[in-house]
C-alpha cells in the first residue's frame, strides 16, 4: 500500500508538472511555488535525459512512463539545448523574490541557482562534450557506463519495461555512434584521450565484444530477469530474447567495431598527450572550474595540494604508532601496509567461494554497525541496502566499489556495490572501512535520508555535490571509529586509516596530475609509495583522476569541513552539543554545498545559544 501511495504521488506530480508548464503561475487554481517550479524543471530535464530518469526511479513501467524506452541523445546540439534550458530555468527562478520566500524554500531557490549558474560557467569551453570531458574513457565513458546502467538500473518488472529494455538495446549503437562523433570532434579542437586511457578504452571494447552475442551479459541478465516475469508467457520470453541478441550482434557490435577503429585512428594524437587536463585549450582554467564544481569551494589547486602534503604526513605518523604497537616497525608505512595486503590471513580465496565470502563478510558488517546506529542519529532510513557485486561489463575497469541509490518509487533497492574481479585488491582488513563508507552511515544513510525527506522538491532529494556526499561518506568512517567499531581491531583500524590517506594523497595526486604537471606513472608511484595499496587499484584510481578532474578533491575537502563545523559547534555549545542534532542538521536539508552547510550549523548554534 505504501508502494502504491509513492507511486500514485509521482503520477499527481507528473500531471501537475505537465499542467503547470508555459509559464502558468498557478496550478489548478493554487500558488506557482518555487518547489513547483524546481520538480517542473527537473522532472522535464530528465525527460531530456531518459537514462537519469530511470535511476531516479519514479515511473519506469506505469502508464506515464515515456521515456524507459529511450537513451538521451549525443552531440553539440544536445550540449546547447542543456545549456539554453540551465539559462531559461535561470531566470525562471530568479523571477520569484528569494526575501519573501520561507527558509526551506530559500534553499531550494540558492540550490537552483547554483547548480544553473555552474552549468553556465562551462559554456566556454567549446570543445566540451554533452557527455563531459570525454565520451570515451574507462569507468566514466559511455562506453563503460551505459551497458552497466542496462544491467543494474533499467528494472525489468513488467511486459513494458521488458519490451523497453530491448529498445534500449537497439538503441545503444546509435548512442555509441554519437559518443565516437564526439570523441572525434573533440580530437579536431585538440583535445585527444592520454595514451592510457586510450589504450584502457581498447581493451575495454575488446573485452566488451569477446563473448558470443547470446552469451553477453547484456542479455544473460535481461533473461534472467524475464523468467520473473508473470506477465509474460514462454513465447513471449523467447521472443524478447531473440530480440536482445539480434540487437547484440547486429547493432552492438557493430557499433563497438567503429569505436575501436575510431581510437586506433587517434593513437598517433594521444602519443603526445600528458595526463592532465593543463595541456587542453584552457586547461587551467578548465581545471580550476572543476575543482569549484566538485569541492564546493574556492580553494585553488595549490591550496589543496599542501592541505594534502599536510594531512599525508598526520595519518602516516599515526599509521606508524598503530604499527609499531602491532611490532611492525621495519620499513615504510607502505611497504608495511604492502606486506600485511599479501598475508595469507588478510586475503579471501580468489574464487567465486571467496566472492560469495566476501560478499556474506560486508553483509555482517552493515548488520553489526545498524544495530548502533539508534544512539547517533534521530532518523534512521526506512530503506535497507543490500550488498552486490559489480557487473562483468564495469568490473575491470571500476573502482573498489560504489553505492547506487534505490528508486524512489520502491523498485529497485539501495545497493552497495563492490568490485571483486580480483580478490588479491580487497584483503579483509579495509573491508569494514569500505561497508562503512558505501552503505551505513554512509552514502546509504545520507542518500536515504534525502530522498525520504517531505515538503521538497525532487531534486533536493537527489546526490547533487560530490563534497557534501563524499565528504559525509568520509566522516562516516571516522566515526565508525569513534563509536567503537574497530574496538580490538587494530587491523581494521590500520585499514581505516590507509582509507583515509588514500584520500589525502588523492588531493596531492589529482592537483599533482592536473595543476603540477605530474605524469600518470609519477601519480601511481607516489599513491602507491605512500599508501601501500595493491599497484592494480592505484593505476586504476590515477586513471580516474584522469578522467574525471577534480572529483577526487571532494572526499577530503567535504570531510575536513564537516569536521571542522562539529568542532566548532562543540566548543560554542559546550554542554549542549548533542552529536544527534549534529547530524540531522547535516543531513536532513539534503545534498548542499559546503558553504551553505557552514551557514546551516551556524544557525543552528545561535538557535541554542539565543534560546539559553
Amino acid at each position: 500500500m505504501k508502494k502504491f501511495w509513492r507511486i500514485a504521488g509521482w503520477t499527481a506530480l507528473l500531471l501537475a508538472v505537465v499542467l503547470g508548464y508555459a509559464g502558468y503561475r498557478t496550478i489548478w487554481g493554487k500558488p506557482f511555488t518555487i518547489n513547483v517550479l524546481a520538480n517542473r524543471q527537473t522532472l522535464f530535464y530528465l525527460v531530456t535525459n531518459p537514462e537519469l530518469f530511470t535511476s531516479v526511479g519514479i515511473a519506469d513501467g506505469t502508464v506515464f512512463d515515456y521515456h524507459s524506452d529511450k537513451l538521451a541523445a549525443v552531440g553539440v546540439a544536445k550540449r546547447d539545448e542543456d545549456y539554453a534550458d540551465a539559462a531559461r530555468y535561470l531566470a525562471e527562478v530568479r523571477a520569484f523574490d528569494r526575501s519573501k520566500l520561507d527558509r526551506q524554500q530559500q534553499i531550494t531557490y540558492d540550490i537552483l541557482v547554483d547548480q544553473y549558474s555552474t552549468a553556465l560557467s562551462f559554456r566556454r569551453f567549446d570543445w566540451l562534450s554533452s557527455e563531459g570531458l570525454y565520451p570515451i574513457a574507462p569507468m566514466w565513458g559511455g562506453e563503460v557506463t551505459l551497458p552497466s546502467f542496462l544491467q543494474s538500473q533499467h528494472v525489468v518488472k513488467n511486459a513494458k519495461t521488458a519490451r523497453n529494455y530491448v529498445k534500449r538495446l537497439q538503441a545503444m549503437a546509435v548512442k555509441f555512434d554519437g559518443l565516437t562523433a564526439e570523441m572525434q570532434r573533440q580530437a579536431k579542437l585538440g583535445v585527444v584521450l592520454p595514451p592510457a586511457l586510450l589504450d584502457r578504452s581498447l581493451l575495454l571494447v575488446h573485452e566488451a565484444v569477446e563473448p558470443k552475442p547470446a552469451e553477453h551479459p547484456l542479455v544473460t541478465s535481461f533473461v534472467s530477469k524475464l523468467a520473473e516475469l508473470k506477465d509474460l508467457d514462454a513465447k513471449a520470453r523467447e521472443e524478447l530474447k531473440a530480440q536482445a541478441i539480434v540487437a547484440v550482434s547486429h547493432d552492438i557490435y557493430p557499433a563497438y567495431a567503429r569505436m575501436k577503429a575510431a581510437l586506433e585512428g587517434l593513437r598517433e594524437a594521444s602519443a603526445s598527450q600528458t595526463a592532465g587536463v593543463g595541456r587542453l585549450p584552457r586547461g587551467k582554467a578548465f581545471y580550476a572550474l572543476m575543482l569549484r564544481q566538485m569541492t564546493t569551494t574556492d580553494y585553488t589547486p595549490e591550496q589543496i595540494h599542501a592541505k594534502g602534503l599536510s594531512e599525508v604526513q598526520r595519518i602516516t605518523a599515526e599509521m606508524d604508532a598503530l604499527l609499531k604497537a602491532q611490532a611492525l616497525d621495519k620499513g615504510t608505512v607502505a611497504e608495511r601496509m604492502q606486506a600485511l595486503a599479501k598475508e595469507p590471513r588478510f586475503l579471501l580465496s580468489n574464487d567465486d567461494a571467496g566472492r560469495k565470502q566476501a560478499l556474506d563478510r560486508f553483509e555482517k558488517i552493515l548488520e553489526e554497525v545498524n544495530a548502533r546506529m539508534p544512539e547517533y542519529f534521530q532518523t534512521l532510513p526506512a530503506t535497507k541496502v543490500v550488498v552486490q557485486r559489480e557487473s562483468l561489463a564495469a568490473e575491470k575497469g571500476a573502482a573498489g566499489a560504489h553505492y547506487e541509490p534505490a528508486a524512489m518509487d520502491g523498485s529497485r533497492p539501495g545497493r552497495f556495490v563492490v568490485t571483486l574481479r580480483d580478490l588479491a585488491e580487497l584483503p579483509t582488513f579495509g573491508m569494514k572501512t569500505l561497508g562503512y563508507h558505501e552503505g551505513i552511515p554512509g552514502h546509504h544513510f545520507q542518500i536515504a535520508t534525502a530522498q525520504n525527506l517531505k515538503d521538497v522538491p525532487l531534486i533536493r532529494q537527489q546526490t547533487l555535490y560530490s563534497a557534501y556526499a563524499e565528504g559525509w561518506a568520509l566522516y562516516a568512517e571516522s566515526l565508525a571509529a569513534e563509536i567503537g567499531m574497530y574496538k580490538d581491531d587494530p587491523w581494521g583500524d590500520l585499514g581505516r586509516l590507509q582509507a583515509e590517506l588514500f584520500r589525502a594523497v588523492r588531493l596531492v595526486v589529482d592537483t599533482g596530475l592536473h595543476a603540477e604537471g605530474w605524469s600518470r606513472e609519477q601519480a601511481i608511484r607516489y599513491m602507491a609509495d605512500t599508501t601501500g595499496m595493491h599497484e592494480a587499484e592505484v593505476t586504476s584510481e590515477v586513471e580516474r583522476y584522469m578522467g574525471l578532474p577534480g572529483q577526487a578533491c571532494a572526499y577530503k575537502v567535504g570531510q575536513l569541513k564537516i569536521l571542522e563545523l562539529r568542532e566548532k559547534a562543540k566548543q560554542a555549545l559546550g554542554p549542549r552539543f548533542d552529536l544527534k542534532a549534529f547530524h540531522a542538521v547535516v543531513l536532513e536539508n539534503g545534498a548542499v554545498p559546503l558553504t551553505m552547510l557552514e551557514r546551516f550549523v551556524d544557525e543552528w548554534v545561535a538557535g541554542l545559544q539565543a534560546a539559553h
